[in-house]
C-alpha cells in the first residue's frame, strides 16, 4: 500500500517487543499496533504509520503489519527489527534497543509509552476485548476481514473535521502513489 511506512512499523514493533522483555505474543502485539495508529489518528489527526486497517474476528488490526508480524511478507525492515513467528509469539531480534529506533520522534515514544502504561500488564486476550468494547469502528466480519475508513475513525474519535482529515490520509497516499509508482 502506498505510503505505508515499512520502517517505522516494524520499529513500533520493536519498542512493544523490548518493551515486553524481548518476546511478544502476536494478538497482543497487534492489538498494540493498531492502537498505536488510532492514538495517533487522536493526537495528531493523522496514523503514524498509514497501514491498512480492518475488522477481524479478533478485533481490528493493522492487516500490512499483521502480515509481516505472521511472515506472510518479505521485508528487510521488519527482519532488522523482528525474529520470525514462533508459535503464538515474535521477538526481537538480538542486539536491538530503543537506540536503533530512528524513525521514532519523540512524541511517537511518548504515544507508545502511554499505550504500554495502559495495554502492558494486559494479556493478549484483556487487550483484544479492550478493544471490542472501546474502538467502536470494529465490525465483528464473522470469519472474513473488513476495511475500516480512516473517516469512521475519526468520526468516533469525536473529531470535528473527520472527512477532511480522512481525505488528507487519501491525499498523502496519492502522493506516496506518485512519488514511488
Amino acid at each position: 500500500m502506498f505510503g505505508y511506512k515499512e520502517r517505522k512499523a516494524a520499529q513500533v514493533a520493536a519498542f512493544f517487543t523490548s518493551k515486553s522483555g524481548g518476546e511478544i505474543n502476536v494478538l497482543k502485539l497487534a492489538k498494540l499496533l493498531y492502537l498505536t495508529e488510532r492514538e495517533s489518528m487522536h493526537r495528531f489527526d493523522e496514523p503514524m504509520f498509514f497501514d491498512r486497517l480492518v475488522s477481524m474476528d479478533h478485533g481490528p488490526v493493522t492487516s500490512i503489519s499483521l502480515n509481516h508480524v505472521n511472515g506472510l511478507q518479505d521485508s528487510d525492515h521488519w527482519d532488522e527489527f523482528i525474529s520470525d513467528r514462533s508459535g503464538h509469539n515474535v521477538g526481537l531480534v538480538e542486539g536491538r534497543t530503543e537506540d536503533d529506533f530512528d524513525q521514532l520522534s519523540r512524541a511517537d515514544i511518548q504515544i507508545l509509552n502511554d499505550l504500554w502504561d495502559q495495554f502492558g500488564g494486559m494479556t493478549q486476550y484483556q487487550v483484544r476485548d479492550w478493544t471490542h468494547k472501546n474502538c467502536p469502528e470494529w465490525e465483528n466480519p464473522h470469519g472474513s476481514s473488513n476495511p475500516i475508513g480512516h473517516d469512521r475513525i475519526f468520526k468516533f474519535l469525536k473529531k470535528e473535521n473527520a472527512d477532511d482529515l480522512a481525505n488528507d490520509v487519501i491525499g498523502y497516499r496519492h502522493v506516496a502513489h506518485a512519488i514511488q509508482g
